[in-house]
């Protein structure tokens, strides 16, 4: 299933060390791709224009605090992706923690990092979260299956099943989303792959996909999208360099 993308990986990895300032400019127009869509998923309003400015540090009029701050939490959320994987820390349920913790941050900073303590539904999907007295055990069981069986699996079928369980799951009153596509990328990234983008544009196959995995624990679909854009992050990089 995975040969192909492989096959660009091995020629990617062949080019390595890459020119410094072509890495930093991919690494930039990714990073800001990221941004924009993940936000832009969740329902904020800013354009990738937008986001971009306010990642310089420019307030835009007519847009909400909140709007502003999904937008520099989720860089720093990256940023801390970056410091996992330079440090090859190991995976852990603190880990996760810290990352929602950034993700809320201002936002709603009671919830920020702390499992929910009510219940919740995902709009649009067949799939109901479990009650929140389930959610240590949930985790438990994912940081387990994480640790031992998940390792048998490609990176990429690894990824995208850490992001679809994870958002089952849906441990947090709010920022789930954004918190399950940078565990994704942090899953990609640790396996030398760089980061992917899951658009805007694809939001309906995307969720589409994700109630799949939950109501049948069918993940083809979901492991196919993800794949898709692994091939297209590749792609990208084969091209400037």
């Amino acid at each position: 299933m995975f040969e192909q993308i492989d096959l660009k990986k091995q020629q990617l990895d062949a080019k390595r060390p890459l020119p410094k300032y072509t890495v930093q400019s991919l690494r930039d127009k990714l990073f800001l791709e990221w941004t924009y869509n993940s936000n832009a998923i969740e329902g904020n309003t800013l354009t990738i224009n937008e986001t971009k400015v306010v990642l310089e540090g420019i307030t835009v009029g007519g847009k909400t605090m909140r709007e502003h701050l999904e937008v520099i939490n989720h860089r720093d959320a990256i940023s801390y992706v970056e410091d996992i994987v330079r440090e090859k820390e190991a995976f852990s349920e603190w880990q996760i923690k810290n990352l929602h913790r950034l993700v809320l941050k201002g936002i709603d900073d009671a919830y920020a990092g702390v499992y929910r303590d009510q219940q919740v539904f995902i709009s649009g999907a067949v799939h109901t979260p479990p009650p929140p007295i389930k959610i240590k055990e949930q985790m438990d069981a994912l940081i387990k299956w994480y640790d031992g069986e998940a390792q048998q699996l490609h990176p990429i079928d690894r990824g995208a099943m850490l992001h679809a369980i994870f958002v089952g799951i849906h441990p947090f009153i709010d920022g789930n989303g954004r918190t399950s596509r940078l565990l994704l990328n942090l899953e990609l990234m640790k396996s030398g792959y760089p980061p992917i983008i899951i658009r805007v544009e694809n939001r309906l196959a995307y969720y589409n996909a994700l109630d799949k995995a939950h109501t049948t624990e069918d993940y083809n679909d979901f492991v196919n999208l993800v794949s898709k854009e692994v091939e297209a992050s590749l792609d990208l990089y084969l091209s400037a360099v």
